[in-house]
């Protein structure tokens, strides 16, 4: 288990929409970088997160799910991603956009925050972005 002070400050979080370009975007990420695997829809999602992972062990990166706990156990990921984390021995990550979400997440005990959209994103589409000041 990762120590707070040793969450990596450099993340990648994933979808469909990176197609091929994942695997060159993994292998361009620094040792001790962190993976948000978010594709929810991929036809083979646990085949597609079993080839991350053996990247992500090889390259020594720190692996998250997007989804429930126990799939990331079952999976063996580092930690899981998603909103109002419950308790855990793993590392746990929340999306948050905006202040109700980030109370909740931290009251949930995450152990780091991905707070968005802070800039104009293809992820949120027509969302308005915090930008510098709000954020």
């Amino acid at each position: 288990m990762l120590g707070r002070h040793s969450l990596p400050t450099l993340w990648l979080m994933t979808d469909e929409r990176m197609g091929d370009q994942l695997w060159a975007a993994l292998d361009r990420l620094p040792k001790g970088s962190g993976v948000i695997f978010r594709h929810y829809v991929s036809p083979d999602r646990q085949g597609l997160f079993e080839r991350v992972r053996r990247i992500a062990r090889k390259r020594r990166l720190v692996l998250i799910l997007a989804g429930p706990e126990r799939l990331a156990r079952r999976w063996q990921a580092d930690g899981v991603h998603g909103r109002a984390p419950h308790r855990s021995s793993r590392l746990r990550t929340a999306p948050v956009h905006s202040i109700p979400e980030r109370i909740a997440a931290e009251r949930a005990g995450a152990d780091l925050l991905f707070v968005s959209p802070v800039f104009p994103t293809r992820s949120h589409p027509g969302a308005r972005p915090l930008g510098r000041v709000r954020f």
